[in-house]
């Protein structure tokens, strides 16, 4: 048989392209990776490698209403040096981490599709090597922008994106990993050559106008990255596919909206849910009545037909005749409520009411032992404070059941989460593993702020002793084809399902602890971005001190007495194998006698977890015993607990020993022990330091003087 014959692979259509953003090399390869995508890049930054894939099915989704876009950011473990924890040994479902990764680049890439278009989409964003100083989030990003751009796939990018940081008061472009440590701000901006199309953030109370300037910054970087984005697609760019248009029909629509513009206007006019939802029923059985038979299809399109109805008279209230369909004000919040201790056995509670929209929040506080270990591709390995959000159907009057939380709660929960993070106490000052959990008890638009605010109540009702209250709430935009624009405060469900933001912003008196910025237009200009601003601004003092801080002036002085109560101590780190004991043996003794957990770490710090004060005493007293070493020239009371010819055994401490030889028993030189003491006897002793042999030497003579 004949060797096989093989010619060594060319890859024709490779380029490589690069550039430096904020000092660091970025390079584009293309034309070598997943050729069978509609458009693929690997795409490194520094040591950090995503290989980002772009595909589109032939043909449109039969009966949708929107966009199937799909983006899913992968991390490979191997891509960090670490194999996956538990028994398989292999990657399962994305990380928190992942999923909120994945949300953050669909928010920006959403908008820019074709409104019509319903063909699948699917971005795969695979991290293979990460490098901590250059983030595998925004190299996905801008990967993803490319991979799209030089795709068939219509499309109307690029967009860049790039992560802020503030250090000691500067500004920083992608701040590498030491920097990040340092860092009051962490800020992913993503943007067109015009504008800023998504903002999510992080910050420790950071003031408005540094805010926004490190948003104004970002742009600028982004514009510059552009420029270096659109050579690429000018050079391997492929011309985009055309799609059938799944547009309603002009006419059907034009028909229909006369026919029942004044009772859907009508319909709308309340701010009552419920009320709204029941108007809208005979509506939509007179449509189908009238025009069913000229529209065959009618049917199948009366979500989108009744969606678009709505919108367009909302929208055409909103910007022409300032009227928000429950009559408020442009910059007027809806009626606001709040109460704590609502539950007695929780730890800490808090009923959060804005409006239809109703949020109660439960503390739970634990050991740091309960903290949540986590596996994934950067170094952080745990977090003691969990925040859990979850949005059951009665919230919105519908009949589903309950499922595992999706990537919209996963996504609100951390929002919240990092919303409060930076006004948490140190484990120092409160050795506490937190959890809070959110249950949207009632939904008419902006949950996640609600869960903020709720979860300032549950926190300072449990006791934690947090820097300030935190206050969430949205800023809505509405604009018109010849670029006029206006805002709202604390926007409803239909103002965000119409409208073309939803900019919320969390944030004490002084300064912003999150952004998250949702958008269904093109993108936002430095003008709205300011008055987004100052709008929240407005709006969370006055939730602040009006509503939350009269409902709980203070975060209460003690913890609830159904919270484990917690006691720190700090041993010789050379001890604490006595402590545990062979097998744990000692520690596990220790549980069994006084009921409490204990947690010991490599430093020698203790913390000692209790159902109350006593029983934490009794085991704090039990590791002391264990750990105590005399001090020379020190004396102790003891307890005579064996005598010898040589002398006697004195326990001069809980479990602790020391030998007494009978020369330094009495002043006076005896014969026997016994002669002066017996087994009981309460005795002084001084502690002398240790034999010759390095033993423990007491005398009972040297502590009468």
């Amino acid at each position: 048989m004949s060797n096989p014959i093989s010619t060594p692979m060319e890859f024709k259509n490779y380029r490589v392209f690069n550039y430096t953003l904020a000092g660091r090399p970025l390079v584009i390869e293309t034309g070598k990776m997943a050729g069978l995508a509609n458009g693929s890049v690997l795409c490194r930054y520094g040591e950090t490698a995503v290989l980002c894939c772009a595909t589109a099915s032939e043909k449109p989704r039969d009966g949708i209403d929107f966009l199937p876009l799909s983006v899913d950011f992968d991390e490979r473990m191997y891509s960090a040096g670490k194999i996956p924890g538990g028994y398989l040994k292999r990657e399962g479902r994305p990380s928190e981490k992942a999923i909120l990764t994945s949300r953050v680049i669909d928010r920006p890439i959403r908008p820019l599709f074709p409104k019509d278009l319903r063909n699948d989409v699917a971005l795969t964003l695979t991290v293979m090597s990460v490098d901590p100083d250059c983030s595998p989030e925004i190299t996905a990003m801008i990967g993803a922008s490319i991979a799209l751009s030089i795709s068939d796939i219509p499309w109307n990018g690029p967009i860049g994106g790039v992560f802020m940081g503030l250090v000691d008061g500067e500004i920083v472009v992608n701040p590498n990993a030491e920097q990040q440590k340092k860092s009051d701000l962490q800020l992913t901006v993503a943007a067109s050559m015009q504008k800023v199309v998504m903002i999510e953030a992080g910050a420790n109370q950071v003031d408005d106008d540094t805010m926004f300037n490190a948003i104004m910054k970002a742009h600028e970087v982004i514009k510059d990255l552009l420029v270096f984005i659109n050579g690429i697609i000018a050079e391997v760019g492929k011309p985009k596919f055309d799609y059938p248009s799944c547009e309603l029909d002009h006419d059907m629509f034009d028909a229909i909206f006369a026919f029942c513009e004044k009772d859907v206007m009508n319909a709308l006019d309340t701010d009552d849910k419920n009320v709204r939802d029941a108007r809208m029923v005979p509506i939509k059985d007179a449509i189908l009545e009238k025009f069913t038979e000229q529209y065959p299809d009618l049917p199948g399109m009366m979500e989108e037909l009744i969606y678009k109805i709505q919108k367009k008279i909302v929208r055409r209230w909103l910007l022409v005749d300032k009227k928000r369909v429950d009559g408020r004000r442009m910059d007027q919040i809806r009626p606001l409520a709040s109460e704590v201790g609502i539950l007695p056995r929780v730890h800490g509670s808090g009923l959060f009411t804005r409006g239809q929209t109703q949020v109660l929040t439960a503390a739970t506080l634990g050991t740091l032992s309960e903290a949540q270990m986590l596996d994934g591709i950067d170094s952080e390995t745990s977090k003691r404070y969990m925040h859990h959000y979850n949005m059951p159907g009665f919230s919105t009057g519908e009949a589903k059941p309950v499922r595992s939380p999706g990537r919209r709660e996963i996504g609100h929960g951390a929002l919240a989460e990092r919303s409060l993070i930076p006004v948490l106490p140190s484990e120092e000052e409160f050795p506490y593993a937190i959890r809070l959990v959110s249950d949207v008890v009632s939904s008419n638009g902006s949950t996640s702020q609600g869960s903020v605010c709720g979860s300032t109540l549950a926190l300072m009702d449990a006791g934690v002793p947090i820097k300030a209250p935190v206050a969430g709430i949205s800023c809505g935009l509405i604009t018109a084809e010849d670029g006029s624009w206006d805002t709202m405060l604390d926007i409803q469900g239909l103002e965000d399902f119409y409208g073309d933001m939803d900019f919320k912003v969390a944030g004490t008196h002084k300064g912003i602890t999150s952004i998250q910025m949702d958008l269904k237009i093109d993108g936002l200009t430095p003008e709205i971005i300011r008055r987004a601003l100052e709008m929240t601004h407005i709006g969370r003092d006055y939730i602040i001190d009006e509503v939350l801080l009269k409902a709980i002036p203070a975060p209460r002085p003690e913890v609830s007495k159904y919270a484990p109560k917690m006691t720190t101590m700090k041993i010789d780190p050379d001890k604490i194998r006595e402590v545990i004991g062979k097998g744990g043996s000692v520690i596990q003794k220790i549980v069994a006698d006084t009921g409490a957990k204990i947690d010991i770490e490599d430093d020698g710090t203790i913390r000692i977890a209790a159902i109350n004060s006593e029983q934490a005493d009794a085991a704090k007293a039990c590791i002391d015993a264990i750990v105590f070493e005399p001090e020379v020239g020190a004396v102790y009371t003891g307890k005579v607990t064996g005598i010898k010819e040589f002398g006697c055994f004195v326990e001069y401490a809980p479990g602790k020993e020391g030998m007494v030889h009978i020369s330094k028993i009495a002043p006076r030189r005896i014969e026997k022990v016994e002669d002066v003491l017996k087994l009981g006897d309460i005795v002084k002793v001084k502690y002398m330091g240790l034999d010759k042999k390095g033993r423990p030497d007491f005398s009972i003579k040297d502590a009468l003087n």
